[in-house]
């Protein structure tokens, strides 16, 4: 086992974990940190995206164990609705098929569009593509927060504020599918899929607790679907595989850490904070990389 490749695994488990979650754009992140860092060599290699995609079973698998009640619920509610031929079967029936016809929009286009996706990824520019659409991301976080501001009540504490608002059993069918389709947007690196799904949520006068509920609802079920389809890319390198195994569970501890915080976060906290990070070191990045100031 190559220790300096493990290192940069580990680094980039850890890097995964965290920012999958966070409105701060993973992918963005395991690209534009590898070209900061001069690892150019990892970035190039034909492994390198089945291995980011690999450390997203281990996010995946910390969603399930946070949310497993979530989930046993809803997939009896699937169940239970699908075979009686109505919503009414459970009382979460119109729940699930929330979840559902979020997910369909960006499952769709990321078929589609996954060879120019990859294309992207490993194009000379990559590292500066998503660095500038970091910053975009920063934008669209601020923006969704601006708008959520306008809408509160003023005069009620942040609580009550939060409370004013709709839960997810409020959503209608065309809000969830507008949702899922502004999911789609974080198959471009740089763009959080947390963070634009948060926002579209908001949009539809969701809470944050909420928002972020459904966005990490949605995203469990493409993550692990896209992690399962790369593994078998790794079988060619048996190396590689080992390292995804074991940056799998480093990410997936981290991401455990980091969904427990953010939910906590989310009752009363906004998205300015990290719009402001993605903002920042967006630009520093697309400095940095474009006129070539880093190895």
């Amino acid at each position: 086992m190559d220790l300096p490749t493990l290192i940069k695994v580990i680094a980039l488990a850890l890097l995964q974990g965290i920012t999958e979650l966070f409105p701060i754009s993973s992918l963005g992140h395991t690209v534009i940190i590898p070209g900061l860092l001069g690892w150019g060599n990892l970035i190039k290699s034909p492994t390198f995206l089945p291995l980011v995609v690999a450390l997203h079973l281990g996010t995946a698998a910390a969603l399930l164990t946070f949310f497993w009640r979530d989930w046993t619920v809803l997939i009896r509610a699937f169940f239970r609705t699908f075979k009686a031929g109505s919503l009414d079967a459970d009382p979460k029936g119109h729940t699930v098929w929330l979840v559902i016809i979020g997910t369909l929009p960006a499952g769709l286009i990321g078929m589609f569009f996954e060879a120019p996706i990859k294309d992207l990824f490993f194009s000379a520019a990559v590292p500066v593509i998503p660095a500038a659409f970091l910053a975009v991301n920063g934008l669209v976080l601020l923006v969704g927060e601006w708008l959520r501001r306008r809408g509160e009540p003023a005069a009620l504490d942040r609580v009550k504020q939060e409370h004013s608002f709709r839960t997810l059993d409020d959503l209608s069918f065309r809000e969830a599918f507008l949702v899922g389709i502004a999911q789609a947007a974080a198959l471009i690196p740089g763009i959080s899929r947390s963070g634009i799904t948060m926002v579209a949520g908001m949009g539809a006068r969701l809470s944050h607790e909420e928002s972020a509920r459904f966005s990490f609802l949605l995203a469990t079920p493409l993550i692990a679907g896209a992690g399962l389809l790369e593994i078998p890319r790794l079988f060619s390198d048996p190396h590689m595989l080992l390292y995804a195994l074991i940056g799998a569970v480093i990410a997936g501890l981290a991401a455990y850490l980091s969904v427990k915080f953010l939910m906590r976060y989310f009752q009363v906290g906004r998205l300015t904070p990290f719009a402001y990070y993605c903002l920042g070191a967006g630009t520093l990045a697309f400095v940095l990389l474009q006129f070539r100031l880093v190895p």
